[in-house]
Formats: C-alpha cells, sequence, structure tokens
C-alpha cells in the first residue's frame, strides 16, 4: 500500500506536456539504436543536480570521502538553480537532489527542493542521514520532498563504520525516527522513506536484519544496492561473498571482471543528465570528476547543450564502444539494486 502511495504521488505530478516529452524521448532512443545513429526528439525528463560536493564522512569508494575531486568544490547556489530549474520544469519528471556531496551541508538545499515541489516536479535525494535532527526533519516533510533514500549501511555501529568511515548509526537512525515521527504530526504521505543497504563483504550478514530495523522504525521500503569499487581486477575486501549482491564475478584465475555485458548504447544519454554544481553538464552519475563536459549552463539553456555537437558525439561514441569510454567501463547500467 505503501508503494502505491509512492506511485500515485508521481502519477499526480505529470502533464500532458511532460507525457508527451517522454514518448519523443522514447522514440528517439530506440529509432537511434536501430540506425546505430544518434538521434535525440525531446529534452531530458531526468535531471540529477549536485547540493554540494562536500560530505561529514569518509566512505572509502568517494570522490567526497576521499577528497579527491580534481574539479572545483562548492555549493550551489539558489539563484543559479532556481533560474535553471525555470528553464527545464515543464518537461521534468524526476529532480535527483544529489551527484556528490551530502545535500543537507547545503544551507540552502531544502529552499531548492520547495521550489522543485512547487513547480510540480517530483523530487528525490539520498542522504547519510547525519543532518536529519528535529528542525530538519520538519523542513524536510514540509519542503514537499517526495522521496528520500537515507544510507544505512550495517545494523551496529561496529559494521556500520566499516564502509561509513567517521559515521555515527545512532545519529542516523534518530534521524530517520524524526522524519518518521513528523511524517506523522504533519499528516503526511511523504517523503517516501527508504533504507539503502549497500552490501558489502563486511555487512552481508546483517542484510536480514536491516528489513527489522526499517519496520520498527516505520521506515517505507528497503533497497539492497550493490557496491562499486574501483579498483576490482584483483579482488577488493569490499566485495561479497553472495554473488547476488556484487555487480563483480569471479574468473577462473582467481581475477574479477564487472557482472553485465557492456552494451554499445545507453538510456541515460537520451533521457537524463547530470547537473554540477557549478553549472557544468555531464552524461551520467558515474562522472563523478565530471572529466566529461558536455556544457556550461552558465553558458548556455539545458536544450542547447542536450542537442549541441559535443553531447552527439558522446552519443555516437556509445554505438562505437563504451568499452573505448572510461566512465562506461566499471558501469552497471545505474544504480542497480536488489530487493529481497
Amino acid at each position: 500500500m505503501i508503494y502505491w502511495k509512492d506511485s500515485i504521488t508521481f502519477l499526480k505530478k505529470l502533464s500532458l506536456h511532460k507525457v508527451i516529452n517522454f514518448i519523443k524521448v522514447f522514440s528517439s532512443f530506440h529509432f537511434s539504436k536501430l540506425r546505430k545513429k544518434p538521434i535525440q526528439w525531446g529534452l531530458p525528463f531526468t535531471v540529477s543536480m549536485e547540493p554540494t560536493t562536500a560530505c561529514n564522512l569518509r566512505c572509502p569508494e568517494c570522490p567526497s570521502g576521499l577528497r579527491s575531486f580534481t574539479r572545483d568544490t562548492g555549493n550551489l547556489k539558489k539563484d543559479f538553480f532556481s533560474k535553471t530549474i525555470n528553464d527545464m520544469y515543464k518537461h521534468l519528471m524526476y529532480m535527483i537532489f544529489y551527484f556528490q556531496g551530502e545535500p543537507y551541508i547545503n544551507p540552502d538545499f531544502l529552499d531548492m527542493v520547495k521550489h522543485a515541489h512547487e513547480r510540480n516536479i517530483y523530487t528525490i535525494t539520498s542522504t547519510n542521514g547525519h543532518f536529519l535532527n528535529d528542525e530538519n526533519a520538519r523542513k524536510t516533510v514540509e519542503s514537499g520532498l517526495d522521496r528520500i533514500i537515507i544510507s544505512v549501511d550495517g545494523t551496529t555501529q561496529e559494521v556500520y563504520e566499516n564502509y561509513r568511515k567517521e559515521g555515527n548509526l545512532e545519529n542516523v537512525l534518530q534521524g530517520a525516527r524524526n522524519l518518521v515521527k513528523w511524517k506523522k504530526k504533519l499528516n503526511s504521505s511523504t517523503p517516501h522513506t527508504i533504507f539503502q543497504f549497500l552490501v558489502v563483504k563486511p555487512n552481508e550478514h546483517q542484510i536480514p536484519e536491516i528489513y527489522q530495523l526499517a519496520k520498527e522504525i516505520g521506515i517505507d521500503e528497503v533497497k539492497l544496492k550493490s557496491a562499486q569499487v574501483y579498483d576490482f581486477e584483483n579482488g577488493n575486501p569490499l566485495i561479497p561473498e553472495q554473488a547476488q549482491y556484487s555487480r563483480y564475478a569471479r574468473n577462473q584465475d582467481g581475477t574479477y571482471r564487472v557482472k553485465n555485458k557492456l552494451l554499445n548504447h545507453c538510456w541515460k544519454l537520451w533521457h537524463a543528465c547530470v547537473i554540477t554544481w557549478d553549472g557544468l553538464v555531464v552524461p551520467c552519475c558515474f562522472d563523478k570528476d565530471a572529466k566529461h563536459r558536455l556544457g556550461d549552463l552558465k553558458e548556455n539553456k539545458l536544450q542547447e547543450v542536450f542537442y549541441s555537437t559535443d553531447y552527439q558525439n558522446f552519443r555516437q561514441e556509445l554505438f562505437k564502444g563504451r568499452d573505448k569510454i572510461d566512465i562506461c567501463t566499471n558501469c552497471t547500467e545505474g544504480c542497480k539494486v536488489w530487493v529481497n
């Protein structure tokens, strides 16, 4: 029943213009696959915007946690966000307030969520949960945020901190309780709350426990997510022993490979894009350091960027071979999850 509420929330925000745009994008993608030549009709209906590159944690497989960016770092500015969203809201189905960093570190984050909500866009964020104090939990519900993903990668502090370095599990769980409390107090069905459990070797034995913990707190859903690791070829202590939770398969010689077959096309390049905090447009969430810069919204509108020669050339490179594109070689077609 809870899942249906979330679906209804999304469906209520659709419009004829958004549906027509979706059909255009969907058709152009499949027509491009047939021709092996990129054709783009319509505009992206999913956009990820990066509230900040800053993070309070030190997770070992995250550029924010490692402080390893070579690009500029900073916070998304509210006036730039408002201008950008006003140019694109009519065709947007989803607005994802996340790329790198912890969104709640940006002091204007929830104001930007509210602005997108007022433009009738379905809004999503992902957080490590450390900033959901009572006041922020109330403001989150009041902002109109539709979905919140809270990373809970262990059910005990000892296991949790194996990946979430410098994190405090009890703070995260209390933040989740605060959200549930304010949803009830304000009689709100949103945000749809999700515990995301990044399955790694140190925590895979706790999978049954995360479902029980979510139920006790009143969380709407649990999602199990496979972990991306950078150095996987010779094994990695984070790769789970249970094969169904791993992005990587072991070869006969003991080395590892990405499980999925790397197809020479990608749906994301037709329907979605990522916008960094300072307005750079990059193809997808695997381009964490924004190396493949396809445009700059400080200079051009998204429509101009999305139809640009640079974007079309990148789409064409997909058809030539994704194994030749660095950000694609460790790709599992987005953030794949398994739900038990």
